[in-house]
């Protein structure tokens, strides 16, 4: 599907990939298989929103909280950190992605923290979809470091929102415009929790593993459909919009054309 036809689309999308666990038990089989199975659903997302225009996608791969599943899972998913960087790296150079894992990295072992630089390194010069693999990441965590750095740049100065936005770990993208949370559930799990002020919230039953063109398209067109306010009134923004849409077409454009 074109990305007129789902316009307008949200410049950013973050994912919260939920629904690993229950796909693989669902099929009798070992909690690690459903987390492979996300890396392809991961590697089919990444190709689809570039295909479509999005340009940033930011992924919850591993939370603050998951240490606390059992020693087995934990060092299943980190072994499949691993495995994955080094088997899709050449992809995302092959599609100018270029990736950013974000998240606390003193706790992590220093082969994976080795392997999440040398992919960074790998794919900086890419100028494609920008994609931010949380892990090892929580909301909280991410303000509060953020807070911490704010103040040691400026020890006497006031700590303003956009002192604290220029030191979180997003600070390199714009705030997404569009959450998506697979597998059902309805929270927002520590994820973003300063960067989603303003995003739409979009909801999926399907288990990540199974997250496919036409979930994504879903949700996109959801979000074509709604108005974001900002703190303004439907009014104001639907006159700002007829303006805006004026204004391309006597540039010639055609109505509903994305910019680049």
């Amino acid at each position: 599907m074109g990305s007129n036809a789902l316009a307008p689309l949200p410049h950013h999308v973050a994912i919260v990939m939920d629904g690993n666990g229950r796909w693989a038990q669902k099929r009798l089989l070992p909690r690690l298989a459903g987390h492979k199975k996300g890396v392809e659903a991961l590697r089919r997302c990444v190709q689809l929103c570039g295909e479509r225009g999005v340009r940033v996608l930011t992924v919850f791969a591993f939370s603050s909280e998951n240490w606390r599943r059992p020693p087995e899972e934990v060092s299943g998913l980190m072994g499949l950190m691993l495995s994955a960087l080094a088997r899709e790296v050449s992809g995302l150079k092959a599609h100018g992605v270029r990736l950013h894992c974000v998240g606390e990295r003193a706790p992590l072992a220093e082969k994976v923290r080795q392997g999440l630089e040398q992919a960074e390194r790998e794919t900086a010069g890419n100028d494609g979809l920008i994609l931010n693999v949380c892990f090892n990441y929580g909301g909280r965590w991410d303000i509060a470091q953020a807070a911490e750095r704010a103040r040691q740049q400026s020890p006497h100065a006031p700590i303003t929102e956009q002192a604290l936005a220029a030191h979180t770990a997003l600070a390199h993208v714009p705030d997404p415009d569009l959450l998506i949370r697979t597998g059902g559930e309805r929270r927002i799990s520590n994820f973003l929790l300063w960067q989603l002020a303003y995003a739409e919230l979009y909801f999926s039953d399907t288990l990540w593993p199974d997250f496919d063109a036409a979930d994504l398209d879903a949700a996109l067109r959801d979000y074509a459909q709604r108005q974001r306010r900002f703190g303004k009134t439907g009014e104001q923004v639907t006159g700002q919009v007829k303006r805006q849409d004026q204004g391309q077409d006597a540039r010639g454009a055609e109505p509903g054309e994305l910019p680049c």
